[in-house]
């Protein structure tokens, strides 16, 4: 998708949440401005309801922010679920290797200290591309019950030999893989296994972002290891689909969801 036509749809997704008149709460977890996430509750219900960690894409890179996520909270909101909707320090404003996934992990940490009733004891992490990465990342984490993984960037040293993203990973990480071989070995999902938690992979075989067989991989990397991990393969899907919840893409990962947080 070019540039042009990425923001147009990111747009329209912007709008397509504030249509639904659903609102967020923004929270901090940390002193640096970064250190944000939003909350979006269900309407009405006593709770406590499931929750949802989002955690958004864009090669680890500044230029783009959490909001790109708010239509799938919104979507998720109206099915029932309570919505984290997670900003982090990224490459160009503080972020990199261990920064970025120090944030994910005291966001996550700072979830039961919010006045909402939510079930945050059994966390789903939802990330997309560079979101899925880090969702990978802090799956030990004892709170997360299941992470979902869309079109993620699931091996990070692969990630970097094939400069993906014109060599995102090696922004992230201040190097190669063979420069940094301690700092890809501390954010490298593939490196983690097994996470011991329930993995859902959803990747569309037209994504030119990132490569579906960095799905394919770590799904057999993390059977092999002894997790239980899906892999949802779609067809005729792009990178995008996936976090437009007008999407069959996005369909097909909802029906999922409530199996992954009982």
């Amino acid at each position: 998708m070019a540039a042009a036509d990425l923001q147009a749809f990111l747009s329209e997704l912007s709008d397509w949440a504030v249509a639904t008149g659903r609102a967020s709460e923004p929270h901090r977890y940390g002193a640096d401005p970064e250190q944000v996430a939003d909350l979006w509750m269900p309407d009405g219900g006593q709770g406590p309801h499931p929750v949802v960690v989002l955690l958004h894409g864009g090669f680890w890179r500044a230029r783009f922010d959490h909001t790109i996520m708010s239509a799938l909270a919104s979507d998720l909101a109206g099915r029932g679920w309570g919505c984290w909707n997670v900003e982090y320090r990224r490459v160009g404003n503080g972020g990199g290797v261990p920064e970025t996934v120090d944030d994910v992990r005291a966001a996550i940490d700072a979830l039961p200290d919010v006045d909402a009733p939510l079930a945050h004891d059994r966390l789903v992490i939802i990330g997309h591309s560079a979101g899925g990465h880090l969702g990978l990342c802090v799956a030990d984490m004892p709170s997360v019950s299941a992470v979902v993984s869309l079109a993620g960037v699931c091996d990070l040293v692969a990630a970097g030999r094939e400069r993906i993203g014109d060599g995102a990973a090696i922004e992230l990480t201040g190097g190669t893989p063979d420069e940094r071989p301690a700092t890809y070995a501390a954010a490298d999902p593939m490196g983690m296994l097994p996470s011991g938690k329930q993995v859902l992979l959803v990747h569309g075989d037209l994504d030119d972002r990132v490569p579906i067989a960095q799905s394919r991989e770590y799904a057999k990397a993390a059977a092999a290891a002894g997790d239980v991990c899906e892999l949802l393969e779609l067809a005729g899907v792009d990178h995008f689909a996936l976090i437009d919840p007008r999407s069959g893409a996005w369909a097909a990962t909802v029906q999922r969801l409530a199996a992954l947080a009982a």
